[in-house]
C-alpha cells in the first residue's frame, strides 16, 4: 500500500513539475490602467499575456468598466494614435473581466497603449498606457 502511494505521489509531482516548466514561458508582458476619453468614463486594469504557444491575449481586469457607447472595440495604439489593424473585436460587456486574442502578425511590443475604441464615431472611449 505504501509503495502504491509513493508511486502516485511521484507521478503527481512529475506532472506538476512538467506543468510548471511549460507555464513558465507564459505570463504578463505588459499592463496598465484605463483612463476615460472623449467624455467617457473608462476604468480598470488591463494586461497583455504571452501564451505558451507564443500568441498573446489581452485581458481586461475584473475591475474594468465603461459607461457605455455604440460599437466599443479593443485594440492597440501608439503615442496617442489607435491602429485599426490591431482590432480584437467588440467589447463583450461594459463591466468585468474579459479576454481578447491578439491577431496573428500583431506584436504587442510595437505598441504602448490599449484602446477601447468607438468604431461608429472613430473616437477613443478609454486608453491604457502599457509598460
Amino acid at each position: 500500500m505504501i509503495s502504491i502511494l509513493k508511486n502516485i505521489l511521484a507521478i503527481a509531482l512529475a506532472g506538476f513539475i512538467s506543468f510548471a516548466a511549460v507555464s513558465a514561458n507564459a505570463g504578463s508582458v505588459a499592463s496598465g490602467t484605463f483612463v476615460g476619453a472623449s467624455d467617457h468614463i473608462t476604468t480598470g486594469g488591463v494586461e497583455v499575456i504571452k501564451n505558451d504557444d507564443g500568441s498573446h491575449t489581452v485581458v481586461l481586469g475584473e475591475d474594468f468598466s465603461l459607461d457605455g457607447a455604440p460599437d466599443p472595440r479593443v485594440g492597440f495604439g501608439k503615442d496617442g494614435k489607435y491602429d485599426t489593424a490591431t482590432g480584437m473585436g467588440l467589447l463583450k460587456s461594459l463591466n468585468g473581466q474579459q479576454s481578447f486574442v491578439v491577431p496573428a502578425g500583431v506584436d504587442p511590443a510595437d505598441y504602448n497603449e490599449i484602446y477601447i475604441w468607438c468604431l461608429k464615431f472613430s473616437v477613443p472611449l478609454g486608453v491604457a498606457a502599457i509598460n
